[in-house]
């Protein structure tokens, strides 16, 4: 609840709206107050015959049941002060205003008709009545027009500020979360808060302003009848708090299978065509039942304690409200415009403590989604710029991995790797599945820390650089390419300023021109979701063409041309060869055709370096290389 007050309220853009919010609030209050005020004041109408009869003790009109035909004469004649032999319906009621004590409708109308003579101009009734009812569409407008407002500015500040925290978390956040549980917390979630927090001003700010204010109407109205609404205010209270405790667990759960049921249809989605291939509809089709029909179960769950928590207030309090008009009417006697003014004080006060339940619910699930999202907004990157953090501009002699150690969890994954790289030079990280050279990569531009050992460029520790200049100077091509919903130019350039002419020239050295200048719109074509209408080929292309065009001082590829034909892998051997000297290059490879003339190749295995040299002196000293080779050479 707190940290929900504190999103709200800590961000000075919100609080003017906020402001507004719940002046209008308020003043929907006072609006509904008010046309309750003109019901009473419709049907109040001139005293009834028993009351304008009625005896006097004490100084005042006594309630009776029976008149006698003698207090009928006497009480004619005392208001039949000129012996006129008639009475006039003015005269009836300027007598009991004056024996009567006047309630509540009345005291007030009569500062109205010291103003305005409402009473007798039914014209102006008219207007005053069209006066409240303009005046309450207006506030309700403003109320809901601006609670909506709120809840559209929290929802697309929380999901900007936790995509921006999401870029800021390390590699191995994203290994222990996966897709549907982070998607699902950045669109629902987001909108979840913002609901909660328009339910909380509800219920703490408003509810609390309308309860007080017509609490005190009531009591000028008749404090006799006030003393119901304490006898069944607790009874209320009670199933609130108890349905708000179950809303909330059932809420979490809710959330947690939400993020599994979406995963589930993602992974599914994803892998479409190996459940295709192997004929496994039937299998994928039973998860996503299970978890299915378990959101359903979940949901049912929650919906039977929404919806029972309206019905047992309103129950309650139309038991308290027929109760206040019975005795209203026929034990304190009061007038049915009193009576109808008070029921519908009490209607106003009741309102607000039926849906209390009901925001109760939006508040609860809101807390739940607040709680899962600064789950992840409360991470502190584990990697993070040092004080006084240079700018690397440009490799000037060379990249040294020193005694590098790392590991995942307790899993070490490289072991106190050593090797330098020269400027200009071309080095290939050889080895088989599992060794640990995707890992050494990745450990270059700090997507990880390494634990143990030092990285070097120009001879100073990478954590001296900051991230964004260091990765600024490294062009890297992944095994997997990633290809976003835009143009080809637009996923060459990947957010850049480069001209169409360099994008064609880098396209050109990765030879992607070939195919994207045979597309209706070349360089224009849009790019489907996952890059799914090029083959992948295409796509590594692409990826490659990023990297060139970006024109860094270190190229990295990992598997580059795993995806390649033997033409397009020929054409890109001799762009990287075109490279050497210009730029210094480090190539994963599981075909060693790619790298034969490389500068130096680096052997691991199990995450250590076995060997380092060139091809020829690998064939002599290194049993695992040349293994490599002869499978290689025998296909």
């Amino acid at each position: 609840m707190k940290r929900l007050f504190q999103i709200a309220f800590s961000n000075p853009k919100y609080r003017l709206l906020l402001g507004i919010t719940i002046v209008s609030m308020c003043l929907l209050t006072f609006a509904s107050q008010l046309e309750i005020f003109t019901l009473g004041v419709i049907t109040k109408k001139g005293p009834e015959f028993f009351e304008l009869f009625a005896p006097v003790e004490d100084g005042a009109l006594i309630k009776t049941d029976l008149i006698t035909h003698e207090q009928l004469e006497k009480r004619f004649h005392q208001i039949d002060e000129a012996g006129q032999g008639f009475i006039t319906k003015s005269e009836a009621a300027d007598f009991y205003s004056h024996w009567r004590s006047k309630d509540f409708i009345e005291t007030v109308m009569g500062v109205l008709d010291r103003f305005f003579n409402v009473s007798q101009d039914l014209k102006r009734l008219a207007i005053m009545i069209l006066f409240v009812a303009v005046f309450k569409a207006i506030t309700l407008f403003i109320h809901r027009f601006s609670t909506r407002l709120v809840s559209i500015r929290i929802s697309c500040d929380l999901r900007q500020k936790y995509f921006e925290h999401l870029q800021s978390l390390p590699m191995s956040f994203y290994q222990k979360h996966n897709i549907g549980s982070l998607s699902s917390r950045v669109v629902g979630d987001a909108s979840q808060v913002a609901e909660a927090i328009n339910a909380c001003l509800i219920n703490y700010l408003q509810t609390p302003f309308t309860v007080i204010t017509t609490l005190t109407l009531c009591f000028l109205t008749s404090w006799q009848l006030s003393l119901i609404i304490f006898i069944g205010f607790p009874l209320i209270v009670y199933p609130i708090i108890y349905l708000a405790y179950r809303v909330k667990r059932i809420s979490k759960q809710i959330q947690q299978n939400q993020e599994r049921f979406a995963s589930v249809l993602i992974d599914f989605i994803a892998g479409i065509q190996t459940v295709k291939m192997f004929a496994m509809e039937d299998f994928s089709l039973s998860k996503y039942r299970d978890q299915n029909h378990h959101m359903a179960k979940l949901e049912k769950r929650s919906a039977r304690y929404d919806l029972s928590s309206r019905p047992v207030v309103h129950t309650i309090g139309m038991m308290f409200l027929a109760t206040a008009l019975l005795y209203g009417l026929y034990v304190l006697r009061l007038s049915v415009s009193e009576v109808l003014f008070y029921c519908g004080l009490l209607y106003v006060f009741y309102e607000p403590i039926k849906k209390f339940a009901e925001e109760n619910s939006h508040i609860q699930r809101g807390i739940a989604a607040v709680e899962r999202m600064y789950e992840v907004m409360d991470l502190k990157p584990q990697i993070e710029d040092g004080d006084g953090a240079l700018d690397l501009h440009g490799l000037d002699s060379e990249i040294e991995f020193e005694n590098v150690s790392f590991k995942y969890d307790d899993q070490w994954i490289i072991k106190d790797v050593s090797f330098k790289i020269q400027k200009g030079q071309s080095v290939a990280l050889v080895g088989p599945t599992g060794a640990g050279k995707s890992t050494l990569v990745q450990l270059l531009p700090r997507l990880y820390d390494v634990q143990e050992g030092t990285i070097k460029i120009n001879g100073k520790s990478i954590n001296t650089y900051t991230q964004k200049s260091l990765r600024e100077q490294i062009a890297f091509v992944p095994q997997k390419p990633f290809l976003f919903l835009d143009t080809i130019a637009a996923n060459i350039a990947f957010g850049r300023n480069f001209s169409s002419d360099q994008v064609e020239a880098a396209a050109k050295k990765a030879h992607a021109d070939e195919f994207i200048m045979s597309l209706p719109q070349g360089y224009s074509t849009e790019i489907a979701e996952g890059g799914k209408n090029f083959s992948g080929g295409q796509q590594q292309r692409l990826a490659i063409a990023r990297a060139l065009v970006k024109d860094a001082p270190i190229l990295v590829m990992d598997e580059a041309t795993s995806s390649l034909d033997a033409v397009s892998e020929h054409h890109i051997k001799t762009a990287i060869s075109q490279l050497r000297g210009k730029v210094t290059q480090i190539i994963i490879a599981h075909r060693l055709s790619t790298i034969e003339h490389v500068d130096k190749i680096i052997y691991l295995e199990n995450g250590q370096k076995v060997a380092e040299g060139t091809k020829d002196e690998l064939l002599k000293s290194c049993p695992g290389f040349i293994k490599m080779w002869a499978l290689m050479m025998h296909k």
